[in-house]
Formats: C-alpha cells, structure tokens, sequence
C-alpha cells in the first residue's frame, strides 16, 4: 500500500504549545452537527438453547478470518471526549499486528501517519515535524482519536469477525429471526437471519459494535461506542475501496521519519487531541 505523492506546502506551526492544532484539525474537522448511525435494536428476551452456534459462527465469519490482509478508505464521522469529530483515513492491515492509517488532509501533506510491524509503532505529524516512539499502537490510537485499540483488534472490528482469533463457546435463539453466539474470551456477537446469518451487532470488552450495512462479504458501516468513560467515544467508520488478501508492500507498515522532526510525548498529543481540554 502505498500513498500518493503530495506537495508539502509550508504548514503554520507552534512549538510552544507542544503541538499545534493545525495538523490535527485539517485530520478531524470539528462539526456543529454530526450524529452515529442509528443504533441497531438487539434482542431483549433470554433466548432458547441453539445448538447449531458453532457451524453459524463458522459460516458466518468465513471472509474475515481469511483475511490475512486488507486495504480501504475510512470515512470517519461523531464524537470523542465530547467533540463532534469527522475525517477521512486510508487504513492497510497485515496479520498477526501490522497497521498503517494516514490521515487525509485536504491539501498538502496527511494530518498523521501512524505505521506499525508488531510491537514497533511510529507516529508522525507532517505538518508539524513531530514523532511519537516508544509507545504502543494501541495507546498513540487512543490519544489521537479515543478508539484504544490495538491493530489486530482494530483489524478484527473492522472485517466483522469482532476479537482475533476467537472461538465460539455458546449460542441462543431469540425472536424475529436473531440468535446471540458468546466468543471465547467474554464478547458476544448478534446475528440476524437476512437469507443466510448475518453479524449484526457485538458486544466485547468495553465496547459495542454494529453493523448496518455490509458490502458483500465485509461490512461497509461500523458503528463503535465505548461502553464507560473516562474516554466516550461514538464513531461511525464507513470503509470503501476495499481490498483483502492483496499483498502489500512491508515498507507500507513503517514511516520515514524527518531527520529535523521532534519527540512529542503521549501526554502532548492526548492533550491536543479530542480527549484533551476543548478550546
């Protein structure tokens, strides 16, 4: 996966503030009005015993399982830390933990560009020739949007199969054509019969997920909302351009690091973020 060649037009920056809001504003535009997709209704009655869970759950996550790899554009729109957020990321995803999300800017180079290949995670602010080292994916992701995740969760969530490398444990039978499948490790998802069973909805450690449309074989809307503070979070990821099981290029999952960018710490890019103090 490789990006576009961009211009890099002179970006105003402020050292003093530790980051300046530039860079991470033309990645997630504050809205006066943004809303999630509307929330799926799961079943509420206590279900009955179903004894077929193991082959649905099976046939239901076939496709993401045998994603070793996937590419797509995100659209991403709501709120974290009680801002109303909205962006545009370009993602690509490699088993067991690679990652690479850039943030699209409108003009000139990305908002940001967090790479990883297992547990080594960089983060670059282009504009404002700031680095993040040293700390995990999962925590740089959180900062930069409260969704703390790491990237084989994040890759998980994202292709429908809800946890990496989870087996199902149990299963019940609801009304209007739903049944619920507990994972191994304490998630559940929710499937409706659509024809064939569809993965609807989870619910997995401090997080729920919907689903309300898919593209084929993979989801094309994903609703996350965290279940508890302190970070609140409720973001609608819409993917397109979906790609799996291409072979990406292993140079996509690092960043070529300015030899003039600064250290920025954790604590700097939260406070700059959406879960730091609005402004």
């Amino acid at each position: 996966m490789t990006s576009p060649a961009r211009s890099a037009p002179e970006a105003a920056r402020s050292r003093t503030g530790g980051i300046s809001k530039f860079a991470f504003c033309m990645a997630f535009v504050a809205l006066s009005a943004a809303c999630g997709a509307r929330r799926i209704q799961l079943p509420s009655d206590p279900g009955s015993p179903f004894s077929d869970y193991s082959q649905v759950h099976a046939e239901a996550t076939t496709a993401c399982r045998g994603a070793r790899t996937m590419t797509a554009e995100l659209g991403l729109r709501g709120r974290a830390g009680g801002r109303r957020l909205s962006g545009r990321l370009v993602a690509g995803f490699e088993r067991p933990a690679s990652m690479r999300l850039e943030a699209v800017a409108p003009f000139g180079p990305p908002g940001f560009i967090l790479a990883t290949r297992g547990t080594d995670a960089v983060l670059l602010l282009p504009r404002d020739e700031r680095v993040v080292r040293g700390e995990s994916a999962e925590e740089i992701l959180g900062a930069l949007t409260g969704v703390t995740l790491a990237p084989s969760d994040l890759q998980a969530i994202l292709t429908g199969c809800i946890a990496p490398a989870t087996k199902a444990v149990g299963g019940r039978m609801h009304a209007n054509g739903w049944a619920s499948i507990d994972l191994e490790g304490g998630a559940t998802m929710y499937l409706q019969r659509m024809g064939a069973w569809r993965i609807r909805a989870a619910r997995r450690d401090g997080w729920d997920v919907d689903y309300p449309v898919w593209q084929g074989a993979f989801p094309q809307t994903i609703r996350l909302q965290s279940q508890s503070a302190p970070a609140s979070v409720d973001m609608t990821a819409t993917m397109s351009q979906i790609e799996v099981n291409v072979d990406v290029d292993p140079a996509a999952f690092t960043v070529d690091v300015p030899p003039n960018a600064s250290p920025l710490s954790l604590e700097e890019l939260r406070a700059a973020g959406p879960l730091g103090e609005p402004q």
